[in-house]
């Protein structure tokens, strides 16, 4: 078989990353993706919403300084989610500020998110709304149909449900290994494995 093969459903990065090529990304320059990252289709990645800079200075800026969304390892963005840039009026104009994502965030169908930042091992369900400069820290677990309001700070450990958004609950203790997506990042992409049993 000739070495050029088919297109398949995902793009697969040097750094590991398993792109959909129905995923959205708008302003690709300001996205970085830590590697071994699933962006499944229709996804969105609002890079373009990037922060403003002065109009004097050009293009001439180092490269990465000005990141819209940076996501890290093992990171799954489910079906129709919408990742994008937080926005607020800093000295006198509107701008956007960065959304950083770190390792084994898991982003559920149809949700959107908005925060400032989000931290490891954080399982975020379907249609969920985290608003504008939330603050999840780590081990954090959102249900489903949860809404988080502007500027919420959630603890590490903490299970969080409603709408507006609350601490329902804490994550017990040996129940950190559920938010590894080692194995979930396996079964994605052009040859896919299947899960253990």
């Amino acid at each position: 078989m000739s070495r050029k093969q088919a297109k398949g459903e995902y793009i697969e990065t040097d750094t590991g990353n398993k792109v959909s090529r129905k995923a959205i990304l708008i302003g690709t320059q300001h996205i970085m993706l830590g590697g071994k990252t699933v962006i499944q289709a229709e996804a969105m990645i609002r890079g373009d919403l990037a922060r403003t800079t002065q109009p004097t200075s050009g293009s001439g800026t180092a490269p990465g300084s000005n990141t819209a969304v940076a996501i890290g390892r093992y990171c799954y963005l489910s079906k129709g989610c919408c990742l994008r840039p937080p926005g607020r009026i800093y000295k006198g104009s509107f701008t956007f500020l960065p959304l950083r994502l770190g390792d084994h965030v898991f982003i559920g169908e149809a949700t959107v998110v908005q925060a400032a930042t989000i931290g490891s091992h954080v399982y975020i369900g379907a249609n969920v709304v985290v608003s504008e400069f939330a603050i999840i820290k780590d081990y954090v677990r959102i249900l489903d149909g949860t809404v988080i309001p502007a500027n919420m700070v959630i603890p590490s450990f903490s299970i969080v449900a409603g709408q507006p958004g609350r601490v329902v609950g804490e994550v017990p203790e040996g129940g950190h290994e559920a938010f590894e997506l080692r194995e979930l990042y396996k079964t994605v992409g052009n040859n896919p494995h299947s899960l253990p049993v």
